[in-house]
C-alpha cells in the first residue's frame, strides 16, 4: 500500500484545506453495469443527470465466470432449449452465491440491440418461468430505451434472480460502520433495521447500546451486531410488525450484518479489533454533513485504506443543514478522495439508477466510492441506500469460497458468552473448511501453549439454529460445559490434523504509517493480527537502527503476555499511542507447549 496513507494519520486532527476539485464521477448509463470479471470495453459518454440517458453501443463481452448473464430474447423457447437455460441459471446463481444479473435484449459480444415491447414482455415471462423452476423470484432493476437500427422504440431491462440456497445458508455481507463520535451511526442502524425513523433526539438507536453508560452518553463503546434482511422479491425484512431474529433470518435471501463500532478515540482499539478480527466484507464510512471531516474520520478511513477493506460513503444529517453546507462537505470528501494516498474515485449517488449502478460499479472495481446523503430524521434518500444494499453482490466469488471450504477447519474467536441451559459459547468466523454440530475440534493456544479437545454441541447463525458452517461465515458455537475460563478472545478452534503452530516472536514487514519522533528498538506496541490483540516489543529493526514516519523495514516483534497462532502472510496493524503501523507476517518462530513459559520470560 501507498506509504502516503500515512498522512490519513498524522493528519487525523488536521483540517481539511486547499480549494475545491473537479466534479465527481456520475452515475452511468448502460455501460456502467458491466459484467464480473468481463474485459473492460471503451469508456463513452455517461448520461446527463435530468436529461435522456446516452447510452454507449456496447456492454464489455460476456463472461464465462461470474453471475451476470445476456440474453438476446427469450421468446417461446423449445422444451430443449427451456431445460439448458435453467441449467444455465444454476450456474449463474451458484457463481453469485445465490444472485445472479440477467441483461435481456443484449447479444453475447455486448452489443445493445434492445427488444420491443411485446418481444420484452414475452421474455420476462420466460425469465420468471426459468427462476420459478429453481426455486427463486425475479425482480426488474431497471428499463433503459436504446437506439438502435429501428423506427420502433426498443429497451434493455436489467433484472435480478435471488433464491434462497440449500440448507438456508443465505447471502451473508458483513458491513463495519466506521465514522466520528456523533456523526450519527447507532442512529442510522436504528433506522435501517428497527424500520422507523429518528425523532431527531436519538431514540431510534436505544436498541442497539450494550451498556447503561452507552444510553446515558448516547456514544458506542463496544461492538455491536445488527441485522437487516432482504426477500427474494429485493423486499426490506427488518424489525418492524414486531418480528424477531429468527423470523427475519426466515423470511430473507439475503442478510446484511452491520458491525457497529465506536467512534471516540478513547475506545479506538475496539474499533480496530472490530476490523481485524470480524473480517467484514465492506465498510460504511459516516460523515456528519454539518461537521465534515473531523475528529477519527481521516483516521477510520486510513484504517479501511490500511486493510484493504473497501468501503463507501454515507453523509448523514442533511436535514440540519442548507444544501450548500451539504455540497461543501461532499466536495471536501472528493479531495480526500482523491489524494495519492487514496486514489479512490467518488460517485455521488442521488437516483435509483444511479444506487444500482454504484452497488454493480463498487463489486467490480476496488477504486469507486459510492457516496450516499441522507437523513435519519426525514428519511431523505434513506431508499437509495437500501436499493444499493439489495443489489450490492457478494465481493468474493463462489471459487474463492470452494477452494476455503476445501482447507481444514479454522474458526477464530471473537467473543465469550455463558449462557444459562446452555454453556459456554464462542462467537467468531471460520476463516475456512467446513463446521459442523458435533465436530471434534482442538482449541488455543492457551497461556502454556496448548491446544485443548472440545466438541461444537450447536450452531447459530443471526440467532438462528444452522447445522453446517462454512468459510467466510460468522456464527456462534455452543461448546457445553466446557471450561469458560480456559477460553480468551484470539484464540482458534482448529481441527485436530492441522498440527496447529504457535509462536511468541514473529517477524513483519511494515510501513510505520505515523510517529511522533524515532521508532526504535524496545518500543512496545499493540499488535492487531485478526483476532489476535497484545503487546509486543521491538526487539530487532533489520538493516536500520531506527524508523521514521513512512519508512519500511522488516522488524521482529516478541510478544509479552503468552504465544499466538499466527500465519506467515496475515496483515498486520500495530499502535500505541499516535505511533501507528501496518504490515504483514512474514515469518514465525514456532515454538511447542514445552518451550511456550519459557520463550515468554518465565
Amino acid at each position: 500500500m501507498d506509504s502516503r496513507v500515512s498522512e490519513l494519520f498524522g493528519g487525523c486532527c488536521r483540517p481539511g484545506g486547499g480549494p475545491a476539485m473537479g466534479g465527481n464521477l456520475k452515475g452511468r448509463g448502460a455501460g456502467g453495469s458491466s459484467s464480473c470479471g468481463g474485459p473492460k470495453g471503451k469508456k463513452k459518454n455517461g448520461r446527463n443527470r435530468g436529461g435522456k440517458a446516452n447510452n454507449p453501443p456496447y456492454l464489455p463481452p460476456e463472461a464465462e465466470d461470474g453471475n451476470i448473464e445476456y440474453k438476446l430474447k427469450l421468446v417461446n423457447p423449445s422444451q430443449y432449449r427451456f431445460e439448458h437455460l435453467v441449467t444455465q441459471m444454476k450456474w449463474r446463481l451458484q457463481e453469485g452465491r445465490g444472485e445472479a444479473v440477467y441483461q435481456i435484449g443484449v447479444e453475447d459480444n455486448g452489443l445493445l440491440v434492445g427488444l420491443a415491447d411485446e418481444e420484452m414482455r414475452a421474455s420476462l415471462k420466460t425469465l420468471h418461468r426459468m427462476a420459478e423452476k429453481v426455486g427463486a423470484d425475479i425482480t426488474v432493476l431497471r428499463e433503459r430505451e436504446v437506439d438502435y437500427d429501428s423506427d420502433m422504440p426498443r429497451k434493455i431491462t436489467e433484472v435480478l434472480v435471488r433464491k434462497v440456497p440449500d440448507n438456508q445458508q443465505f447471502l451473508d455481507l458483513r458491513v463495519a460502520v466506521l465514522g466520528n463520535v456523533d456523526s450519527g451511526k447507532s442512529t442510522l442502524l436504528g433506522v435501517l433495521t428497527q424500520g422507523e425513523l429518528d425523532n431527531g433526539r436519538g431514540r431510534a438507536r436505544l436498541n442497539l447500546f450494550r451498556h447503561l453508560h452507552e444510553i446515558q452518553s448516547g456514544r458506542t463503546s463496544s461492538i455491536s451486531f445488527e441485522i437487516l434482511g432482504f426477500n427474494s422479491k429485493g423486499e426490506v425484512v427488518n424489525y418492524s410488525d414486531s418480528r424477531t431474529a429468527e423470523e427475519i433470518c426466515e423470511s430473507s435471501s439475503k442478510m446484511i450484518t452491520f458491525i457497529d463500532l465506536a467512534g471516540h478515540h478513547k475506545y479506538l482499539h475496539t474499533t480496530i479489533f472490530g476490523l481485524t478480527s470480524y473480517c467484514p466484507d465492506c465498510a460504511l464510512l459516516l460523515v456528519s454533513a454539518n461537521t465534515g471531516i473531523a475528529g477519527t474520520t481521516r483516521e477510520h478511513l486510513g484504517l479501511a485504506l490500511a486493510l484493504k477493506v473497501p468501503f463507501f460513503i454515507v453523509v448523514s444529517k442533511v436535514d440540519l443543514c442548507a444544501k450548500t453546507t451539504v455540497e461543501r462537505t461532499v466536495r471536501q470528501l472528493e479531495r480526500v478522495l482523491k489524494q495519492p494516498g487514496c486514489h479512490k474515485v467518488p460517485m455521488l449517488v442521488t437516483s435509483e439508477d444511479d444506487a444500482v449502478t454504484a452497488a454493480q460499479q463498487f463489486a467490480q472495481s476496488p477504486n469507486v466510492t459510492p457516496i450516499f446523503t441522507l437523513s435519519s430524521v426525514s428519511g431523505e434518500s434513506l431508499d437509495l441506500l437500501k436499493v444499493f444494499l439489495n443489489i450490492l453482490p457478494p465481493l468474493t466469488n463462489s471459487k474463492e469460497q470452494e477452494e476455503l471450504m476445501q482447507q481444514l477447519t479454522e474458526f477464530q474467536v471473537d467473543e465469550i458468552y455463558t449462557v444459562p441451559e446452555v454453556g459456554t459459547v464462542v462467537g467468531g468466523t471460520l476463516s475456512s473448511g467446513i463446521c459442523r454440530e458435533g465436530d471434534q475440534l482442538v482449541v488455543g493456544p492457551t497461556d502454556d501453549g496448548c491446544f485443548l479437545e472440545l466438541r461444537v454441541c450447536s450452531i447459530q447463525r443471526n440467532r438462528s439454529a444452522c447445522r453446517v458452517l462454512r468459510a467466510g461465515q460468522a456464527a456462534t458455537l455452543a461448546l457445553g460445559d466446557f471450561d469458560r475460563a480456559l477460553l480468551r478472545k484470539g484464540m482458534v478452534m482448529v481441527s485436530p490434523e492441522m498440527n496447529p503452530t504457535i509462536c511468541s516472536v514473529f517477524e513483519a514487514e511494515i510501513v510505520l504509517l505515523f510517529h511522533a519522533t524515532t521508532f526504535r528498538r524496545g518500543f512496545q506496541v499493540t499488535v492487531h493480527v485478526g483476532n489476535v490483540r497484545q503487546t509486543a516489543v521491538v526487539e530487532k529493526i533489520h538493516a536500520k537502527d531506527k524508523l521514521r514516519t513512512g519508512e519500511k523495514a522488516v522488524v521482529r516483534f516478541r510478544f509479552l503476555k503468552h504465544p499466538e497462532y499466527l500465519k506467515v502472510g496475515a496483515k498486520l496493524l500495530f499502535r500505541e499511542g499516535v505511533t501507528k503501523g501496518i504490515g504483514h507476517v512474514t515469518d514465525v518462530q514456532a515454538i511447542t507447549a514445552g518451550e511456550s513459559q519459557a520463550s515468554m520470560g518465565f
